[in-house]
């Protein structure tokens, strides 16, 4: 391989492994939740809401009864905005019942730095106010810029500062895997 031949991405987690995991952290929330009875998931946009769903339904075929699911939209309480391009929002959508007095647990699909979870707490403080909050993601690669912690981790994957991980799920992308690859602008000698 030369030295401008990219390297390719190494899968971390396939279909099996998300499944697994998913259904391990479902029944993580329902022990320390005893029952989940007053859980509400909220995904944030975009593969944090699908594993929401999915979350949502191994707790229903755990419990034995719906677990309400929404969505959570940061954008307008992003600290980068002025960073970059102007951005789409997303659906914020929150089951009927609402957040107030209820354990609501954010999920999403990686944990970096954590400013994406301080913008869905920013958020979440202006539509109610929660019993407590919990993070649930399906990867945590580290390298936190606040000091913020997942509850509840599908995998740990330490990770460089010039690596990338991809989620992609069948919903978004048309099949789920975790992938580990070097960022485009890495140097060809440190691939």
């Amino acid at each position: 391989m030369d030295s401008n031949t990219p390297v390719p991405d190494r899968s971390v987690l396939e279909q099996p492994d998300i499944a697994r995991v998913l259904t391990r952290i479902a029944h993580e929330i329902v022990e320390r939740a005893k029952g989940a009875d007053d859980v509400v998931l909220l995904g944030i946009p975009t593969r944090g809401v699908f594993l929401a769903r999915r979350l949502a339904a191994r707790l229903g075929d755990i419990t034995g009864r719906p677990v309400p699911v929404g969505s959570l939209d940061i954008t307008m309480y992003r600290d980068d905005l002025r960073l970059g391009p102007a951005r789409a929002l997303a659906r914020t959508d929150i089951p009927g019942d609402g957040v107030d007095g209820r354990l609501v647990v954010l999920v999403d699909d990686v944990l970096f730095s954590g400013r994406t979870v301080r913008a869905a707490l920013d958020a979440l403080g202006d539509i109610g106010r929660p019993r407590a909050v919990q993070l649930a993601v399906l990867v945590d690669r580290g390298h936190r810029q606040l000091p913020i912690r997942a509850d509840y981790v599908g995998k740990n994957l330490p990770t460089s500062l010039r690596e990338t991980v991809r989620v992609q799920l069948t919903e978004e992308d048309g099949h789920d895997g975790v992938f580990l690859g070097q960022r485009a602008d890495t140097p060809a000698a440190e691939r």
